[in-house]
Parts: structure tokens; sequence; C-alpha cells
């Protein structure tokens, strides 16, 4: 992210302030930016993938529900972290524009010794000897002198200050926005890791079942075989399919181990640190949503929109400081305060000015903050524009991926049950020396497909929907009742 130098909003000028304030709300909103969920990738280039709080290993598994997660990954998701920081640095930028509305009022005391020397002054002893005859002077003066006084400064009238306070009010509200954005973001990401790890431990489970009757039918054609009644390629099938089983269980516990990994440092637990999943893969069908409702709580809930629409609001406030900078300002500045020597009296003192500053000669640089600031208004209704298309087009995919899904799904199950029947079949029909093992092999083949393929149709089912959440702006506090739990 740019690094953003503070300026004072009296100084600048309103379009240099804003310049500013808009350059961070950018920035900030691109970190928590909406969208599709995030793939795989180093936490360098998407602080989301990444956390900042690691626990101490325990010898015990640490238990994890999907909440649990979810909250973990709220409090200490990097990404999370650094929008927070975001929306903090924001907001210490409206106390520099409400200062500038409010009266400065110092104190200050001091107290200093000085000698003077009159003849290196001008003054003649001669001239001494005139002024007091009778009375010796010493050229040499030595004064000790203290004062301590009050000063206030107030801006009476600043149309373009008042202004821009409202533009830092509403840049404020972008950035919390914004940090309820990167919350959906933080809900998509841990939600989607976890699904993930609950999908791998699904295929590790239908790997170990597989390999299980894999075993028990090697040992049938081995004793077949022994017996007479199949041939020693039954038995090496038998091999070759137990030997693939393996393989695949080896692979499927990688998986579980690589993606417990990856779900660890987004809700920030050490690597180390072994974890139980304890909730099972949600399942549900979600009510049915048509495209116009789903657009309507969108445009309403949306975050990233929403900021940006309070930008866009900012930037009118910010066209009108412009305006503004054509008008006079009105200024009271005074002080009230004693002096007097340290040891001696001391007397009051005081001073009250009022100022009417008028610009005369400052066309340039009034022209070129309204450029800058027309432009960036600009720009800003445009991105409105193509982001209310956008979420649009998100939307319809959104329903269409869901409503797949979820056709998907049953198709899975389906195929699931009648490879289920097809590889007892296989088996009836060897073990009663009507057919060799060739069959049976094919099916077992045959029934891990289509297991592994419900387990992927039941996780991107709970993709589609985590996604239409997020598309509809409702993720952060509705994942539940999209997935189901």
């Amino acid at each position: 992210m740019e690094r953003i130098e503070k300026v004072d909003a009296r100084t600048a000028g309103a379009a240099g302030w804003r310049s500013l304030a808009l350059a961070f709300a950018v920035a900030a909103s691109s970190v928590a930016a909406s969208g599709q969920m995030t793939s795989p990738g180093s936490s360098a280039s998407d602080p989301f993938l990444g956390s900042v709080t690691v626990a101490k290993v325990t010898p015990q598994a640490l238990r994890v529900s999907l909440d649990q997660a979810i909250d973990m990954g709220l409090r200490q998701n990097l990404g999370m972290v650094l929008q927070q920081q975001s929306q903090r640095s924001t907001e210490a930028e409206t106390l520099t524009a409400f200062n500038a509305l409010m009266p400065s009022i110092s104190a200050q005391a001091q107290t200093s010794v000085q000698q003077f020397d009159l003849v290196a002054l001008g003054f003649k002893p001669s001239l001494l000897a005139q002024a007091a005859p009778g009375v010796h002077v010493s050229s040499i003066v030595k004064v000790d002198v203290t004062s301590a006084q009050l000063n206030l400064s107030q801006v009476l009238f600043n149309a373009t200050d008042f202004e821009l306070y409202r533009t830092a009010k509403e840049d404020v509200a972008a950035a919390r926005l914004n940090t309820l954005n990167a919350r959906g973001t933080v809900v998509v990401g841990v939600a989607d890791a976890y699904l993930q790890v609950l999908a791998d431990q699904a295929q590790v489970d239908n790997a170990k079942a597989l390999l299980a009757a894999d075993d028990l039918f090697l040992r049938q054609a081995r004793d077949q075989d022994q017996a007479g009644v199949a041939t020693h390629l039954d038995v090496l099938r038998a091999q070759v399919q137990d030997q693939a089983q393996q393989e695949a269980l080896v692979e499927a516990q990688v998986s579980v181990d690589k993606d417990k990994i990856a779900l660890k440092r987004r809700i920030g637990v050490d690597p180390a640190q072994a974890i139980q999943l304890t909730d099972p893969a949600p399942y549900d069908e979600l009510a049915t949503l048509s495209l116009d409702e789903a657009k309507t709580i969108a445009f309403g809930r949306r975050k990233d929109y929403l900021a940006l629409l309070a930008q866009i609001r900012a930037l009118h406030s910010e066209r009108k400081a412009v305006r503004y900078e054509r008008l006079p300002t009105l200024s009271f500045n005074g002080n009230y305060g004693v002096t007097g020597e340290t040891h001696g009296l001391y007397h009051g003192t005081f001073y009250a000015a009022g100022n009417l500053d008028f610009p005369i000669f400052k066309e340039a640089q009034l022209r070129g903050d309204r450029e800058v600031v027309e432009a960036q208004l600009s720009g800003l209704l445009q991105r409105a524009g193509d982001l209310r298309v956008a979420i649009d087009g998100q939307l319809r995919s959104s329903l269409l991926d869901v409503k797949a899904a979820d056709q998907l799904v049953a198709v899975e199950r389906s195929q699931v049950e009648l490879a289920k029947e097809e590889v007892d079949q296989a088996t009836q029909r060897f073990q009663a020396g009507v057919s060799d093992d060739l069959p049976v092999v094919q099916a077992q083949a045959t029934l891990a497909n289509a297991q592994s393929s419900l387990v992927n149709g039941l996780y991107q089912y709970n993709q589609a929907k985590l996604a239409l959440a997020r598309n509809t702006g409702v993720v952060e506090t509705q994942y539940k009742d999209y997935l189901g739990q």
C-alpha cells in the first residue's frame, strides 16, 4: 500500500487534501476488494492468506469448529488487521480536518535574564552623565524579565474547511465499509479452506473404505487361486487394484495435511499445531432466490458498492470546498498575559485582532483544484456504473452455479448408489465363478470415481452458495443460512 503523507487541511488546499484522502481510500478498498473467493497463493501478494497471531503449540489436537475458525480468522487474519489499521489511519485524518474548525488555545511562559552594554548600543558615558547629573549610571545593565500569556485563535468563517470536514466523515464511512468488506473476504476464505479440508477428509475416508474392500477382494482372489477356481491373472489384477488404491490413500492424506496448513495460516495457528475439525461437511438445499431479489439485497448490502457511493458523496463535498476557496475567510487571533521584572511588578498585556482574507490572485491553483476533483469524481462515477453491471453479472453467474451444483450433487449421489450396486453384483459373480475379477476391478474404479465426484460436487455446491452470499453482501452475517448449518 502506498505511503500517504500527513498534511494540514488548512494549508494543503481542498483538492490537495482530498487527493491524499481519496488515494488512501482507494488503496484501502483494494485490500478488501470484493469478488470471487480467493485462490491459493502467497500471503506476500494476498494478505488474506496470512495471519499475525500464532498461538503456542500444544500437544493436544486443537478442536476447531467452522464458527471458531471464522472467529479466529476475523481476529488474527493479516488482511483483516491491515484493513483495521487503514480504517484507524483514515479516522485519524478526520481529526486533522475537524481541528481546523475548532479554536486553538495555547499557553506559554518564559523567563529570561539579559545583560546589555549601553555603550555598545550608542549611549556614551557623557550622555549618561547628562541624563542623570550626580548619579553614577553603569553602562552595563542587567534585566531579568518573566512573562506568561494565553493565546487564542479561531476561524470564524471558512466554508472550505467545513466542507473538508464533511468530506473526511464520508471517507471514514467508506473506510468502515471497506473493513466490513474485508470481514466478508475473511469469512469466505476461512470457510472455503475449512470446507476444503472436510472434502479432503471425505476423500481419505472413501479411500480407506475402498482399500479395505480391495484388501478383502485380494485375499479372496488368492484363496480362489489356491483352490484352483481362479487364475493367477485374477490375483495380479487384484494386486494392481489394491496398490492403486494405496496410492490414492496416500495422495488424499497429503492433500488433507497441506490444506490444513493453509487453513492454519489463515486463522493464526502454528503450522506444527495439530487440529481437528469438529463440524461435518454441510449440505442443505438453498431456498430459491430470484435475480431481482438478489440484486435488491446486493445493492443495499454490498460493502464495496456502498463504500464507492460514500467516496462519491465525499467528492461532492470536496467539489463544494473547491468552489468555496474563492470566498473570504474570517478569523480571530488574540492573547492575554502579564509581563514584568521577575522579582518586581507585573503588568497585564493583551492583543486582539480580526483577520479578513480575500483570495485575489490564486486563479491557477483554484482551477487546478477544480480539475483534480472533477477528474476524480468522473472516475468514481464510472467505477460505480461498472460495479453495478459487474454485480448483476456476478449474481447471474452465482445463481447459475448454485442451481447447476445442486443438480450435479443429485446426479452424483445416484451414480454412487449405482456404482455400489455394480460392485456388489460383480463381486457375487466372481465369487460364484461365473466371471473373472476384471468386472469387479472396473466396478470398484467406477465406485471410486463416483465417490470422489460426489465429494467434489458437495464442496463445489457449498462454494457456490458462499459465492452467492458474498456477491449479495451478506456472507459475514448469514453464511450459516447459506451453508445450511
